[in-house]
């Protein structure tokens, strides 16, 4: 059976929703394109666009801590720079490439997950900054890619007899084909998807995030604690840097 790419996603603003590809252009030492470009920073954050440092997540809204995100139906057009959020049946359309519409963005997800005056969030870009969760350990994992093996995550539903949706996982590349945990052994390796090199340099270790249902917006499964309890760990995922140009599209083989 061969391994080969399913699906595509990248999430423009940290903390939203997923946006499926059909292909993306990758680039040498860099992330997957428009993934976590923009971020909801909280006020006691300390972030400076014009200064940009990795920070916690923590720092941001984000799903681990605002379940409430995942209600939100919610897309960016990068042409147009347009950021549309869904809330109860109501769409609000908000230009963030102005100040004006990045405050009115700030301030309608700050009444949607309810949060007190005071941590009233800002949102913000620093391209080529990354709002990538890794962002922390140093610049090469911020521009890391992040790769989720379906076969592992159905083994997992399996094995806690439970329905898991790979979505909880928020990665960029889907693939499928692989004995299902096989890739927590790839880190130190090299790996090719279509025409582009790429090196894997971690396991993913899961949070609070994972547990949150996406659709029922609910806390429902603990999946850090059953990652450990049936695997001895809460690794879930691999992360990889991209060690050539290239493009790489839906139903790639993807070669060890």
């Amino acid at each position: 059976m061969s391994v080969y790419v399913k699906s595509l996603f990248h999430y423009p603003i940290k903390g939203l929703k997923a946006q499926s590809l059909s292909s993306a252009a990758l680039t040498k030492g860099q992330g997957f394109p428009l993934d976590r470009a923009f971020g909801f920073a909280l006020p006691e954050s300390g972030f400076d666009p014009k200064n940009p440092k990795p920070l916690p997540k923590t720092k941001f809204v984000m799903l681990a801590k605002n379940e409430g995100l995942a209600l939100l139906d919610t897309h960016f057009n990068q042409d147009t720079q347009i950021l549309s959020i869904k809330a109860a049946e109501k769409t609000q359309f908000f230009d963030i490439s102005i100040n004006r519409g990045r405050k009115d963005a700030s301030s309608f997800i700050s009444d949607q997950l309810g949060l007190l005056r005071g941590k009233k969030p800002t949102l913000y870009s620093a391209e080529p900054h990354k709002f990538t969760d890794v962002s922390v350990i140093s610049p090469e994992m911020m521009n890391s890619v992040s790769m989720i093996n379906l076969d592992s995550v159905e083994y997992f539903s399996e094995s806690i007899r439970n329905f898991v949706d790979p979505g909880r996982f928020r990665c960029n590349i889907l693939f499928t084909g692989m004995e299902p945990l096989r890739e927590l052994g790839l880190v130190g390796k090299k790996i090719r998807i279509g025409e582009v090199e790429m090196e894997v340099v971690l396991r993913t270790k899961r949070c609070a995030a994972t547990e949150v249902n996406l659709i029922s917006g609910k806390r429902d499964l603990n999946i850090p604690a059953l990652l450990k309890k049936h695997y001895g760990h809460s690794d879930m995922g691999i992360y990889a840097e991209v060690k050539s140009n290239g493009t790489i599209h839906e139903g790639d083989k993807i070669i060890v």
